[in-house]
């Protein structure tokens, strides 16, 4: 199995990876897609849509409110 036959089936599954963020006031679990927004990372994966590109923009404008 390679690395985009096996991206693909996890997308089909629905299957999001999972953090676990430990603090003080004891642990929370965040999406992987959270956790990297909380950061302020964004990424994109596969070609620009206008889908993408409203996700995209969204974060973007959501970041900057911050």
């Amino acid at each position: 199995m390679n690395w985009e036959s096996s991206a693909a089936e996890t997308k089909d599954l629905g299957l999001i990876p999972m953090v676990i963020e430990q603090s003080g006031r004891g642990e929370r679990a965040y999406d992987i897609y959270s956790r990297l927004l909380k950061e302020r990372v964004v990424f994109l994966v596969g070609p620009v849509t206008e889908i993408t590109a409203n996700l995209i923009v969204a974060q973007l404008l959501f970041l900057e409110s911050e």
